[in-house]
């Protein structure tokens, strides 16, 4: 197996990251990309007012998913919990310890290759991993790589080296990044979920209000909650609760914030939720106790409030978009079929779902109710009492 190792400070990670990372992973055909948060790098400090390192490895995280190759990226802390200088030989050492049968790979940019020779342990770290370094710019021409490569060959007989540029990519300066941030600007420079979260987190001095955010950032911040395969179902709700609220004279604002907070605790599990749930006095039945998926509605709705101070008929919205319940608001039924039918949704009966709602909004929750009860009761799962009531208060 080839394995890829991308560390750095990572404040933030940006596209030229995401990019670079990209590239190598796919011409050098690795198996396994690992990107790992240096703790306290040993070439430069810190800046002042940096996020914490649990934050830049959750941005880290966050940025990773944006490369889409799934359970092939995991972001590591190995340097992160160890003491003093974050030594890349050491990093090295630890995970040929754990794969000592595979092929190790350190990605580096241009600047960090030029100086590999510099570096604590180069011997150490040029026998332990091949190099794949990247230019960014036009100005990391071959020339500069060629001599490079020449002098490491002479000197470490043992290097392996890759070079390439990465065509297309903006060079970004992340202190320049830090500054454009702190002044409202930026963003256009970081995979959307981690400018959410650096919203989310107040980090870099950006201050955002996120109870008073328009939806240009409430979207990237919503993104920041999510995995990132549920991310096209999020703005695919987004985009049908907007057809619905226009097709039925819904506030299409409202239906927008509901669809894209209502999945904000979906990723968390059993544990996490039941804290929610007693932190937000949050009262369960038995079956909510039990089944995960039911939680998320309520705990959602419990964020959504808290933390972005949405109103009563939003709460609402995203409390009962999973169950239903007798008597809902034209709100209520326009996320709970928007979450339903969005375009990323293939199952049997979803066309005609889809068709039936934009004839008749009742008529559409109606079938979507039943098509749930049928679904649940094939599988042998136990349906939850409010989208029984809810159905029977349908049909009178």
């Amino acid at each position: 197996m080839k394995i890829g190792i991308y560390g750095g400070t990572f404040n933030p990670p940006h596209l030229g990251h995401i990019a670079a990372a990209r590239a190598v992973f796919e011409l050098l055909g690795l198996d396994l990309l690992f990107l790992i948060p240096a703790g306290l790098p040993p070439h430069k400090s810190m800046p002042a007012g940096s996020p914490t390192p649990a934050q830049r490895l959750e941005m880290t995280r966050l940025a990773g998913e944006q490369l889409g190759l799934d359970g092939k990226v995991k972001t590591l802390d190995i340097e992160l919990h160890r003491e003093g200088r974050s030594f890349t030989s050491d990093t090295l050492a630890q995970l040929k310890a754990r794969y000592p049968e595979d092929e190790l790979w350190l990605l580096m940019g241009t600047d960090m290759f030029l100086t590999l020779q510099a570096w604590h342990e180069p011997g150490e770290i040029l026998s332990l991993a091949g190099i794949a370094a990247f230019g960014r710019t036009e100005e990391d021409t071959e020339e500069l790589f060629a001599a490079q490569r020449d002098y490491l060959y002479k000197t470490y007989p043992q290097a392996r080296i890759f070079t390439l540029t990465v065509p297309g990519v903006v060079d970004v300066s992340s202190t320049e990044l830090r500054e454009a941030l702190a002044g409202g600007e930026g963003a256009g420079l970081l995979a959307p979920a981690v400018y959410g979260y650096i919203l989310r987190e107040g980090l870099y001095n950006t201050n955002a209000d996120l109870k008073h955010l328009p939806l240009s950032h409430l979207r990237p911040v919503a993104l920041s909650y999510l995995k990132h395969r549920r991310i096209p179902h999020v703005l695919g709700t987004e985009q049908e609760a907007i057809r619905l609220a226009e097709r039925y004279g819904a506030d299409v604002e409202k239906a927008r914030v509901a669809a894209l907070l209502h999945d904000c605790t979906k990723r968390l599990g059993m544990e996490e939720q039941l804290m929610l749930c007693k932190q937000y006095g949050i009262r369960l039945d038995e079956l909510e106790r039990q089944a995960l998926k039911l939680l998320h509605a309520k705990t959602g709705a419990a964020i959504a409030r808290d933390v972005f101070g949405v109103d009563d008929e939003i709460y609402s919205a995203i409390w009962y978009h999973t169950t239903g319940h007798a008597g809902m608001t034209k709100l209520e039924k326009i996320i709970y079929l928007a979450d339903y039918i969005e375009p990323s949704r293939n199952f049997p009966g979803v066309d005609k779902l889809r068709k039936v709602c934009y004839e008749d909004l009742d008529k559409g929750l109606l079938l979507g109710l039943e098509m749930t009860i049928e679904e649940m009761t094939a599988m042998g799962n136990p349906v939850h009492h409010a989208t029984v009531e809810a159905r029977d208060a349908l049909k009178g």
